[in-house]
């Protein structure tokens, strides 16, 4: 699988740091988007994509500081950005994600949970809403070295959807950031389904058998070490392959705040990892070249 690039979840927040530190990577000659793979889990199907198309990634930083102003002074003039929907109850949610499997409990039964959560969510933004937030930037051919993660809503199966699973790219992420409660599911040759991050926030196991691996996650300092634990044993899946992991530093994650899901912030946000990407380039110049 030669370089392979693994982009984690994070819903807008995430979005915006992960473009932001592949703008100052490649400001520094790291340039990330050269991976020959690049695997996108919700945020990062999102970025994923749009590098795999051939997206300058500067070009990809600035769009996403721009919509976050635009965000703001959307917000600040009392009304929703588009795309956005008021979330329902997390309550189930955030107690299912905090829950251990039980005893005989599956992965997929576990995440055949989560869509029933999701089927059953009493959202005011509809699938056809939901789609046309992602605007026109994945109304284009599948690029042939990306994959990004979603879940059958009603099985609760893990897919994996490349180029060669046929379907439309802007369903394909769309399925990928469908956040349980918070987006609606997402309609696939006739399935549901909704995001690949409930599975894992990185899939970083996906990336075994690539010759160097460079993961971004977006961990932020609520539930910091819960999002470690489970990242931890997929490095480990790696085994000897050659692997970074980049996750928020101190001034990116002060930029966060504590909803990962706030527009608001998305501009700092965005800023902040241009900051760290510049300041990560230098000890990734000798592994990714």
């Amino acid at each position: 699988m030669g370089k392979t690039l693994v982009l984690g979840g994070g819903g807008p927040v995430g979005i915006a740091w992960e473009a932001g530190v592949a703008a100052g990577l490649a400001e520094a000659g790291v340039r990330i988007a050269d991976a020959d793979r690049i695997i996108g889990t919700s945020a990062g199907a999102f970025v994923g994509a749009q590098l795999a198309s051939g997206r300058d990634p500067q070009n990809f930083a600035e769009a996403q500081i721009a919509q976050g102003e635009k965000d703001n002074a959307v917000q600040a003039a009392g009304d929703k950005p588009a795309g956005v929907s008021t979330p329902g109850d997390l309550t189930s949610l955030i107690q299912l994600m905090m829950t251990p499997l039980e005893a005989g409990e599956t992965r997929q039964v576990r995440m055949a949970k989560f869509g029933a959560l999701a089927l059953a969510a009493k959202l005011d933004l509809d699938e056809a809403g939901y789609l046309a937030g992602f605007g026109r930037a994945f109304q284009r051919d599948w690029p042939e070295r990306f994959i990004c993660t979603a879940i059958d809503a009603e099985t609760g199966a893990f897919v994996i959807w490349d180029r060669s699973s046929h379907i439309e790219l802007l369903r394909g992420v769309a399925s990928s950031c469908a956040v349980p409660g918070i987006f609606p599911p997402v309609s696939i040759n006739g399935a549901r389904f909704i995001d690949g991050g409930v599975r894992s926030p990185t899939n970083i196991d996906l990336a075994k058998g690539a010759d160097k691996v460079l993961a971004l996650a977006v961990v932020g300092e609520v539930g910091r070490e819960m999002q470690m634990a489970r990242i931890g044993p997929e490095l480990q899946a790696l085994g000897s392959t050659p692997h970074r992991l980049i996750t928020p530093d101190a001034g990116s994650l002060a930029a966060f705040g504590p909803n990962l899901m706030d527009p608001a912030r998305r501009a700092d946000i965005c800023r902040a990892g241009l900051e760290q990407g510049r300041r990560e380039a230098e000890a990734l110049k000798g592994f990714w070249s």
